[in-house]
């Protein structure tokens, strides 16, 4: 199986290294979700945000220093691997930390970065736990305001949301899960298998057919059953996946195993295609090694996740910063999770 999927390389990490640390210090072009309580409040990107003002908005440049720490720990030898350390020491410095926790807490920004930005730092913290002790208590005021307002959100959200981009739920708890489990957050990790649970626990026949939207970088479909396949047991998982997807042994719904077309990668918003064939990839990927070998479906898996690689992976153009300052690591995340 796994000759079907790419392997990230050691130039193919440098390349992208290389990328990372140009966006995070690059300001602009910016997209600003901004509250303005005030004209005081009418700031740069770098005053408002000291540590994530790069990659064109505040969630791209978290998961972009996600990317970073991830590359620095799989290969040691990495040629960008000190200038990484300089820059992730500069950025994540204690008073920058506290200066991002702060923004969080100005009339109408409690809301900010909800819940995909917020998910995404969690997953960087969990990386940083791994990568350098200093750094992981500099986040510390910023993960703690992050993970009691995922807590909030998570018990007063009575129905998930099911897009394909950033409200994902989800995509969300899926990322957030990961964090609890490295930081065995025993409350955190049960609080999200148990809203995932009844959110998604009863969900039969998903209506695939109706996927992709026209500007989706996740498929709602399967980033579902890549939640429940973390949260349930296999033979469990199973017995619900045969539910979810009844048909999938004949190939439908269709839409879901093939690649979606990508008629102008040079569009920002269509270019979120690009972000979905990985994103469908990696799902098809991981669910493949859930399946008995025998199963018709583990074929049709193995071969729609391949298909999907080759897909997006030639459209990441590190050139077209509307591409380059996401994708890189989302490509990262899908070969390496």
């Amino acid at each position: 199986m796994s000759a079907s999927f790419p392997i990230l390389s050691a130039v193919q990490a440098s390349e992208f290294a290389r990328l990372g640390l140009t966006n995070i210090r690059r300001e602009y072009p910016h997209y600003l979700q901004h509250m303005l309580n005030g004209p005081a409040d009418a700031r740069p990107p770098r005053e408002l945000h000291p540590a994530f003002y790069g990659s064109y908005d505040w969630h791209s440049c978290v998961h972009q220093h996600w990317m970073l720490v991830r590359l620095s720990l799989m290969f040691p030898n990495l040629p960008e691997r000190a200038e990484i350390s300089r820059v992730l020491h500069e950025h994540l410095t204690a008073e920058n930390m506290l200066a991002e926790a702060a923004y969080f807490q100005a009339p109408g920004r409690e809301f900010f970065e909800r819940p995909y930005g917020w998910a995404w730092l969690l997953k960087l913290a969990q990386e940083v736990r791994a990568y350098d002790a200093q750094l992981e208590v500099n986040m510390a005021p910023l993960v703690s305001y992050i993970r009691t307002g995922f807590m909030r959100y998570l018990r007063a959200l009575t129905t998930p949301v099911r897009n394909g981009i950033h409200g994902n739920t989800a995509v969300a708890v899926a990322l957030v899960l990961g964090h609890a489990r490295a930081h065995d957050d025993q409350e955190l990790k049960l609080f999200c298998t148990s809203r995932a649970a009844y959110w998604f626990g009863h969900d039969k026949d998903y209506p695939g057919h109706y996927e992709p939207s026209g500007e989706d970088f996740y498929s709602p479909c399967l980033v579902e059953a890549g939640l429940m396949a973390r949260i349930l047991p296999r033979e469990q998982f199973l017995r619900w996946f045969d539910l979810f997807l009844p048909r999938l042994a004949q190939g439908q719904p269709a839409n879901l195993l093939k690649p979606a077309k990508i008629s102008d990668p040079t569009d920002p918003k269509i270019a979120h295609l690009i972000g979905l064939n990985l994103n469908k990839g990696w799902v098809w990927r991981r669910l493949a090694g859930l399946l008995d070998a025998e199963d018709p479906r583990r074929t049709l898996a193995i071969e729609a996740g391949a298909a999907h690689y080759a897909a997006a992976l030639p459209l990441l153009d590190a050139q077209d910063f509307n591409r380059s300052h996401w994708l890189p690591s989302f490509a990262v995340y899908t070969m390496t999770e």
